[in-house]
């Protein structure tokens, strides 16, 4: 077994279930039959783990928080954080993960009426689909008060238009499910909604927004152009959308903390294996305090941070939205620091060797600064920290 699978096992019998224990260790399995290497093969070619998400799929790991009733495991985003955590330390994290299952799949699930459950859960759950998530926009980031896509209605339909960027996966999703704006009748003010929008609509299109990060997912600029959609897109109620908007920003939040953990396990797994062995005076380089104190440092923030976020996928999976959105925010805070220290740390203990493709560490460097900035950076985190829990006035 190797380091990064040890540390997955770390004190978890009084923390996890015997069943969150044994599918743990059998997504590490899969992943380990594919590993770091696999991974930078096919960004390297320019393509997608499709074999890896297959198998994952197949094996219900993909959709094990989704109803079983629908073809899912029925278990929720505990279950969910820990198959991209595993799959992440192994060094095969699937950003898709995030965007498909723990945003699209629980708004739908929670919200969607059951034609659009029957429609989409079930491939969600096999891996045999997929769905993108667009919110950020050229002006607004994720500021979902200033969000300029409109929907209004024209007749039986919806008419969409506006921009988005940073929209992963749309090239390989089936459909993206969009937030837009709709107009209150009784106020006149916009308020979020939620929409199907299926990947070869008309008045749709996509560019992609050349990224200095090396994944197999791409990242796209979307224009909707007088884009309709008939009544049935909506998701949920008109008059909860911010509801159901939250409902799936706290697994985002959840998961990406989870991503960044498995790719800080994944870095110090490497860095720890090597300084065992890596000899240069007398003794391996892991001996001098100088190499095995900041790789336990890591290791201590990244066990911390794994707390936080079982504290939060626990919160949202009893029903608790409010202290969810709080934990959530604090795990992917928490996470996301310790995966860029435990990354950096990782690569100077290799030195020169840590930049090069064989130990799959370079590309981390960009890959672990996402985790700070998306999908909410770091600053704002902190400023909901410091008015929501802090009491003090809000900045913002």
């Amino acid at each position: 077994m190797t380091t990064e699978q040890c540390a997955g096992h770390t004190g978890t019998a009084l923390l996890e279930t015997g069943e969150q224990r044994a599918l743990r260790a059998a997504v590490a399995a899969l992943g380990g039959r594919y590993g770091r290497e696999y991974f930078e093969r096919v960004r390297r070619a320019g393509g997608q783990t499709d074999e890896l998400w297959r198998e994952a799929g197949k094996l219900g790991y993909l959709g094990v928080s989704l109803p079983e009733e629908y073809g899912g495991g029925g278990g929720g985003i505990t279950e969910l954080s820990i198959v991209l955590e595993e799959l992440g330390a192994v060094g095969c994290p699937l950003l898709m993960l995030i965007v498909t299952p723990a945003i699209t799949g629980t708004v739908i699930a929670r919200f969607g009426t059951e034609e659009q459950k029957r429609a989409w859960l079930p491939g969600l759950a096999d891996g045999s689909r997929k769905m993108a998530f667009g919110i950020t926009e050229p002006d607004a980031g994720s500021n979902s008060h200033r969000i300029t896509t409109t929907a209004r209605r024209a007749g039986g339909e919806w008419v969409l238009n506006g921009r988005k960027v940073f929209v992963s996966g749309v090239d390989i999703a089936d459909a993206t499910l969009i937030v837009g704006r709709t107009e209150d009748a009784r106020t006149g003010r916009l308020k979020p909604c939620l929409f199907i929008l299926p990947r070869d609509a008309p008045g749709f299109s996509r560019s992609m927004i050349e990224m200095e990060l090396s994944a197999p997912e791409k990242q796209f600029e979307l224009v909707l152009d007088d884009v309709r959609l008939p009544a049935d897109a909506l998701v949920g109620d008109e008059d909860a959308g911010l509801l159901q908007l939250f409902a799936g920003l706290n697994p985002e939040r959840i998961m990406t903390a989870a991503f960044a953990l498995g790719m800080g396990r994944f870095a110090v797994g490497r860095a720890v294996d090597y300084a065992r062995t890596r000899q240069v005076w007398k003794e391996p380089i892991g001996a001098h305090q100088a190499v095995a104190h900041p790789l336990a440092e890591a290791h201590v923030e990244i066990e911390l941070a794994r707390l936080m976020t079982r504290k939060a996928a626990l919160l949202y999976d009893a029903g608790d939205d409010a202290g969810a959105g709080e934990a959530a925010n604090m795990a992917k805070y928490a996470a996301a620091e310790a995966c860029a220290k435990a990354v950096d740390r990782a690569v100077h203990t290799l030195g020169g060797n840590g930049l090069t493709s064989e130990y799959g560490l370079g590309s981390l460097v960009t890959a672990s600064r996402v985790a700070r900035i998306a999908p909410v950076s770091r600053e704002m985190i902190l400023n909901f920290v410091s008015h929501r829990t802090l009491g003090l006035p809000r900045s913002y």
